[in-house]
């Protein structure tokens, strides 16, 4: 596939993420009804959103890689900022700072993500507080006061937009840095001390768009989240 062939799909695919999870979460926000029957579906909703979230954080990814847009840096990064700027208001320097020290020594000293626990609780509570910080708490919460004063429903704010946000971190936690990188006695393959779940690719998709395809993003950083199938199926060599 050629650059300009994968930046048009790389562009539609992240049009699309974007698309629904501005759509979606604006139906749920203001035209949802909490009760009765309707109550029955406010948690796929959630899940929904949830993943939602992910993909925000996945087009990102990908922005910080060059990868959405090949040989188009700074539309990489526009799009990558706004991404992470959505999705809780994250600064784009750091995040694309951390990340490329995480591929330079994963599983290292010098390895941001890292942490020598390889309890859940302990990690991600780290995972947390490193990339959460007052300006994000600002941000929240001044999202949160503005979708009140513009008629959305208290609760429909914290059941569609706050908890999936939240479920969302603990999504990508897990499925995109502690299952990949927690030590185990089986140790890993090569030095880029990630391991991939064996999972079939319509579960992979749902759980973290491939991101558990872990150390094949690692062997091939540049490769999107859509062609790490490929290049777990060995179609992909570059």
């Amino acid at each position: 596939m050629s650059a300009a062939a994968a930046s048009r799909r790389g562009l539609a695919l992240a049009g699309v993420i974007l698309g629904a999870w501005a759509l979606s979460l604006s139906l749920a926000l203001f035209f949802y009804p909490l009760h009765g029957w309707a109550l029955l579906g406010a948690p796929l909703i959630m899940a929904l959103h949830s993943w939602l979230f992910v993909g925000l954080f996945i087009v990102a990814h990908d922005c910080m890689h060059g990868s959405l847009a090949p040989g188009r840096p700074r539309l990489n990064e526009a799009v990558g900022r706004l991404c992470l700027f959505l999705y809780a208001g994250f600064e784009w320097r750091k995040a694309y700072t951390n990340h490329h020290a995480h591929h330079r020594g994963p599983g290292g000293d010098t390895d941001p993500d890292f942490h020598a626990s390889s309890r859940f609780w302990p990690w991600y509570r780290s995972f947390l507080l490193r990339y959460f910080s007052w300006r994000n708490v600002a941000f929240v919460a001044s999202v949160l006061t503005g979708l009140v004063a513009l008629g959305a429903p208290l609760a429909n704010v914290i059941l569609f937009w706050a908890l999936p946000a939240i479920a969302s971190s603990a999504q990508l936690f897990a499925f995109g840095t502690y299952l990949p990188h927690r030590r185990e006695e089986t140790g890993f393959p090569d030095a880029h001390n990630a391991r991939s779940n064996a999972w079939p690719e319509l579960a992979s998709l749902f759980t973290c768009y491939h991101f558990g395809y872990h150390h094949e993003h690692h062997l091939h950083p540049g490769a999107p989240w859509w062609r790490l199938p490929e290049v777990r199926r060995g179609r992909l060599h570059a």
